[in-house]
């Protein structure tokens, strides 16, 4: 008896290590414009808010695609999805490689997009189904932040190609990554134990609008969409666009110095995954108040940043990207709320609707800022000053000011509605 759960325990591991590589090579060609953004601006001679594009528009097919995406696996199972999702990338970031023109770019960025939305959901998936239910809160927070190393990957590696090998064999470097994981995902993936791929029941348009209605008529999806939304964005944003021109050009730091930064970041998101995902299995009641926890000093950081005279120390800028690396993670207890909130049958569901949440808001965010940049810069420069930076940096409050309004919100309805059908579950409330 012990050698088929010893089996089972190995084949677990095999198939979340290759779906994290693809979510990893999925995070790489995300944020691989971010140590590019400045050469972007003379390769294809655009503007800040042009540059921008580039991420509104990947960020919004992501977001866009989330839901359809939940739907997919829920129909197709994960590998099939995952697998289409790993061949767009690859075929994408070969296109981004080759383009020459601002329109061929964004072509490419799109499909990074649409290949991009398909992996998170689908490694998510398959956690829930492979591992144990106690097991399932910290081999999420891992998945998330074990996946960033495609951030490290894009900061300062990337950074380095793009120095040495040139633009298109840089990106091509690193699209034929994809080849050799669609390889490894359909040796090695299988959708359950003992069955490579499975398949759910045929979806009508009556059928998804009441999954869908059903899934975000729970309180607890909606409380998980404003936790994703609330705290993700400043990481999301520093680490795929802003963060590079603004250390170096709002802050007067070197290229090397800004990209050791956003390493830092990275670094800070992998290391406070794993604490917060065992924070949250030894007090599940406590969720949301552990995302407020987190979401006061990164306000509290970026206060002092953007107040301070003059070019902020470098010390404080670590402390301000290790602060703003926690936020990564604790964007992903969003989905521990609504995977507790949901039926197994529509969890791909709510989570592409929770998972919209972060994307929405770094999309507004990146578009804003963007704007800003041009708004408080004379002329047509792309030289912008710290002072146009401060302004563009400050439009996160907007952002979180309505989403700790809206977690505190459906906390409490949250709460309600567990009161009301379990009135016994009062002090062990999963929130």
């Amino acid at each position: 008896m012990s050698q088929p759960v010893q089996t089972r325990h190995q084949g677990a591991y095999a198939v979340w290590a290759v779906g994290l590589l693809v979510y990893l090579l999925a995070v790489f060609h995300r944020s691989s414009l971010a140590v590019a953004g400045l050469d972007a601006t003379e390769r294809f001679d655009i503007s800040a808010s042009q540059l921008a594009t580039f991420t509104m528009l990947q960020l919004m097919v992501y977001a866009a695609m989330q839901i359809p995406v939940g739907l997919l696996v829920d129909r197709f199972g994960p590998r099939r999805v995952l697998i289409t999702g790993a061949l767009t990338l690859t075929l994408a970031q070969a296109g981004f490689a080759f383009a020459d023109t601002y329109a061929l770019a964004l072509g490419a960025r799109f499909f990074v997009g649409i290949g991009d939305a398909m992996t998170f959901i689908c490694v998510l998936r398959l956690v829930n189904t492979w591992f144990a239910p106690q097991r399932i809160p910290v081999m999420t927070q891992l998945t998330g932040v074990i996946g960033q190393l495609g951030a490290i990957v894009a900061a300062v590696p990337m950074t380095l190609a793009l120095g040495t090998l040139g633009w298109t064999r840089s990106y091509l470097l690193a699209a034929s990554f994809g080849i050799v994981l669609t390889v490894a995902l359909v040796l090695v993936v299988r959708d359950v134990p003992g069955s490579r791929s499975i398949s759910g029941p045929t979806m009508s348009l009556t059928h998804i609008r009441r999954s869908l209605t059903a899934s975000w008529s729970q309180p607890g999806t909606r409380l998980g969409f404003w936790i994703h939304f609330t705290t993700q964005f400043s990481t999301t944003t520093l680490g795929l666009l802003w963060g590079y021109p603004f250390f170096v050009q709002g802050e007067g730091l070197s290229d090397h110095a800004a990209g050791l930064l956003l390493t830092i970041m990275v670094v800070a998101v992998m290391t406070a995954g794993p604490l917060l995902g065992w924070a949250i299995t030894r007090h599940p009641w406590h969720r949301s108040s552990i995302v407020l926890g987190v979401l006061a000093p990164l306000v509290i950081m970026w206060t002092v940043v953007l107040a301070w005279p003059g070019d902020a120390p470098l010390w404080l800028l670590v402390v301000l990207v290790v602060v703003v690396g926690v936020g990564g993670p604790a964007s992903m207890i969003g989905f521990d709320v609504g995977r507790t909130s949901n039926p197994a049958d529509r969890l791909a569901s709510a989570t592409g609707i929770i998972n919209q949440g972060g994307f929405i808001a770094s999309l507004v965010l990146v578009v804003a800022i963007g704007l800003i940049l041009d708004w408080r810069t004379p002329g047509a420069s792309t030289d912008y000053t710290p002072s146009a930076f401060r302004w563009a940096m400050s439009f996160q409050y907007l952002l979180w000011a309505l989403g700790t309004a809206q977690i505190w919100r459906y906390r409490v309805r949250t709460r309600a509605k567990i009161m009301a059908e379990e009135p016994e579950a009062y002090g062990r409330v999963e929130l």
